[in-house]
């Protein structure tokens, strides 16, 4: 019997370790949030932030890549009969 109880003992420290470890992480991811919402609200005329964290210089940029993506695509598409 006392086998059993070793174990479920053992396990039972396991458990809770690995549930302190992901509280701890836990707690850490939602110090970052908070970070950046301090961060975002503390400076209201920064100018936003696109996907990758590039300002709207690299926005316009982006979206001309993207506009010369859809020409091509669109021309391509022209060329093809169906």
């Amino acid at each position: 019997m006392s086998e059993y109880m070793l174990i479920a003992a053992a396990s039972l420290v396991g458990l809770v370790v690995v549930a302190a470890s992901m509280l701890k992480g836990w707690e850490g991811w939602l110090a970052l949030k908070r970070s950046e919402i301090e961060r975002a609200t503390a400076l209201p005329h920064a100018e936003p932030e696109i996907e990758g964290g590039a300002g709207s210089g690299m926005a316009r940029i982006e979206i001309a890549d993207l506009k010369e993506r859809i020409r091509k695509l669109e021309a391509i598409a022209s060329g093809v009969e169906l």
